[in-house]
This record gives structure tokens, sequence and C-alpha cells, in this order.
């Protein structure tokens, strides 16, 4: 495994409908030294209808008066947006990706050759669309806002029957029994990292609960990552730190737009900032194990005691523990030999000082 943590900027729906404002949200996330951009791609007539509620925070962000339906539909990403979003990330050095709600939104993805899929958490418990994801071919990151535990193993289930097999299940029972193949098993471990996530805009630190992306790793024995709405970058630089390969993370260009997103999100410099903090701890993190750096040796040298005579000796004479000391000094043995050498005999003259040799 690599020990790159690979960093989303989630530009989701703050491009507000504007081709300028996504390409703007491009522009900020290489410059802040992201790997990917992410937008979202769907037809509000398929994701929802028009009688569906907004979330709490889609209310407080956007005003109750407008639905849910509305809403998505003033944020749809046209399809021919896509090809040159795709292809400005592309000059500027980052990779492009956009998150499908919907079949036909995923079926229009396929055809533009993505490094991988993002799987949002709404999506864990659709087990139509979950199914075509993995049916794609691509490597498959799965948010498990929102979900138990046993909601997230059925959704692996799902997702390796379609690895395994080309139609899908007839049943439920079908799906489990793909589950427990040692090709789709494989499969999963090769192509799927989970990630873990509060779907709340803001999260408040009380709600992170960042133990779970521990959980599971454990539980499912998978590449782990974080998709954080926290305010700040804290949580991120924490979770990599508890091992996350992947950290997703809204962008915005000015929190103070318009839009149900934007609130929760980092400007440019906030979230440079962030992936500067990720690098460095992913650096600190190290190949584990224990042993002196490189730059210890030196210090080793001189910060290590040695063993050395506590007064006067002459060679000959048998060392009484009131005989021996340990001091830093220029040579002598470790002073852990202190012990070994009481009763031994003196093997040259030593001043007082001096450290002892055999």
């Amino acid at each position: 495994m690599t020990d790159h943590v690979t960093i989303i900027a989630e530009a989701g729906v703050n491009h507000n409908g504007q081709m300028d404002l996504a390409l703007a949200l491009i522009d900020a996330a290489a410059a802040a030294g992201a790997d990917l951009v992410k937008f979202q791609t769907f037809r509000a007539d398929h994701l929802a209808k028009k009688s569906a509620p907004k979330a709490a925070y889609q209310d407080r962000q956007i005003g109750e008066a407008t639905s849910q339906h509305a809403m998505l539909k003033a944020l749809e990403l046209p399809y021919d947006w896509h090809a040159p979003l795709q292809a400005h990330a592309q000059s500027r050095g980052i990779g492009f990706i956009s998150t499908a709600f919907d079949h036909e939104s995923l079926r229009f993805l396929m055809g533009l050759d993505l490094p991988l899929f993002k799987i949002p958490s709404g999506e864990l418990t659709n087990g139509p669309l979950l199914w075509q994801f993995a049916r794609s071919g691509k490597p498959l990151v799965l948010s498990t806002g929102m979900a138990t535990l046993a909601e997230v193993e059925e959704a692996l289930a799902v997702v390796a029957h379609a690895f395994v097999h080309d139609s899908e299940p007839k049943s439920r029972s079908e799906v489990w029994q793909a589950s427990t193949l040692p090709q789709a098993k494989a499969a999963l471990r090769d192509r799927v990292t989970l990630l873990h996530c509060t779907s709340q805009y803001p999260t408040q630190m009380a709600e992170v609960n960042l133990r779970s992306m521990s959980t599971l790793a454990a539980a499912f024995g998978l590449p782990v990552g974080y998709s954080d709405h926290t305010d700040g970058i804290h949580v991120p630089t924490a979770a990599v730190a508890l091992g996350a390969r992947v950290i997703e993370k809204h962008l915005t260009t000015d929190r103070s737009l318009p839009g149900p997103d934007h609130a929760a999100s980092l400007e440019p410099d906030e979230f440079a900032a962030m992936v500067h903090a990720i690098r460095q701890i992913s650096t600190a993190m190290g190949p584990g194990g224990k042993g002196p750096q490189p730059s210890e040796w030196n210090t080793r040298e001189a910060a290590r005691q040695r063993l050395v005579a506590a007064r006067d000796l002459t060679a000959g004479t048998v060392l009484a523990r009131a005989d021996l000391t340990t001091a830093r000094a220029a040579f002598g043995v470790p002073a852990m030999e202190l012990w070994d050498w009481v009763g031994r005999i003196c093997p040259r003259d030593t001043a007082e000082g001096d450290g002892l040799l055999p």
C-alpha cells in the first residue's frame, strides 16, 4: 500500500450552476495540492420527487420555501460541462471525478474514463445503483454516512456480487451468497475503500466519532478514509494519523455564497493549509518499527552514558560496585554492562572518570 494519502477536493454543487465558478473551484483545488477535484452529477427529475423533503441543514441554508427537487434542479451540472471541466482539470494537473446519483448519470460518467467512482453516503442502501457502480470496473470509494455496520456489510455484499456476476441478483439471498466467495472478497480488498462520514453540515465535534474509521477497518479488512464536514482542518488531519488513506473535504471559493454546502466548506487558503498539514502528518507517520533515525546516530553517541571509573583504578583490581559509575564519556562499554563488571578484574590502569574498556 502506498503511503500517499489521496485528498479529494469536493467541489460538489458549490458551482451554483455557474461554469466560471466551477472552473475557479478546479483552479483552487489544484493550487491547494489536492489529488482530485470532485463534482456531483445528477438529474433532479430522477433523483428526487417533488414531494421529497429537504434535510434540516438545507432548510437553514436556502430556506424552507424551496423544495428539494427545486434546489437540486438549480444545482445540476450539465452533461456538456463535464468534458471542458475535465480538460481544465487535466491542464492544471489535477484529477477530475464526479459522483453519480442516478443510473442515467452513472452511464454518462462511465464514458468519461474517470480514475475512480465515489459512491455517496445517501446511495449506500440503493442496491441497484451500487451494483451498477461496481460493474463499472473502476476502483470504488464508498462513503458510509448515516449507516449502521449492518448496512455497510450489505452494501459490500452487493458490490461483491457485481464483481463476480454479469447480471443483477435475483434475491438478497443471492447477494449474500456471492459475498462469501473468495474471489469476491479478494476483489473487495483490491478495489474498495470505505470512508467514515457524518452526514451533517457542519458536523459537531461530539458527532464525529472518528474511531468509527478504525471500526470499519477492523470489521471489513478494507482500506479506510474519512469524508469530513466539520469546521476547520483538525479532524481530517487527525484521521490521517489514525490511518486514513483518503480524505474528502468540501471546497468553496467563498463560504458566504448561497447554496446548501458552502457554509460547511473550506475556502482556498484553508484547504491549502489542510493539504499541507496532511502531507506533514503522512510523512511523520513513517514506516513503523522502532530504531534510531539516521540523524539520531550522532546524538546517540553524545547522549548515551558509558561505564566509567568512580576512582583511579589499577590493572588487576577486583572491581567492586563502588568502583564503578556511569557518565557520558568519549569511550567505554555501555552503561548497561555495569552489573556484569562487578567482581571482574580491571584490565588496565584507568583514571577516575575514564571509560572502562574490555
